[in-house]
């Protein structure tokens, strides 16, 4: 059964990341189930509801964030992909990626470059077959 929290932080995730978020918290659920309904109800429920910030930073900062760590390649493709949608531009992207050399090295802010670039030119390659 899932918790008023757990809808909560489906609807933000679905607003972020549109259908996607579905298949993630599935391909999570299959292994994890509560992993998953921890993964949408405290990011998604408690933190990215909060107003004092608005969707866009939230979702530059978490680029940021996994960025500097490097290793979470798959995350930080989400979370771009959910810049993209909060209305967040390439350039924004690529430059917070860049800032982020200063705080975590060359190698980790190139792996999260190429990772954004995968996610930008799938959406614009969507983008133009649907003839946006």
């Amino acid at each position: 059964m899932s918790t008023e929290l757990y809808k909560k932080g489906m609807a933000e995730m679905r607003r972020h990341f549109g259908s996607a978020a579905d298949q993630w918290i599935k391909s999570i659920k299959q292994i994890a189930p509560e992993f998953a309904k921890v993964n949408v109800e405290f990011p998604f429920g408690e933190l990215y509801t909060r107003d004092v910030l608005d969707d866009k930073t939230r979702e530059l900062c978490t680029v940021a964030a996994l960025t500097v760590q490097g290793f979470a390649l798959p995350e930080l493709k989400v979370h771009v992909k959910g810049a993209l949608n909060c209305g967040a531009s390439r350039e924004e992207i690529v430059e917070v990626i860049t800032q982020m050399i200063a705080y975590c090295g060359f190698p980790a802010a190139t792996n999260g470059l190429l990772a954004a670039k995968e996610v930008i030119d799938e959406m614009a390659g969507k983008s133009s077959s649907s003839g946006k």
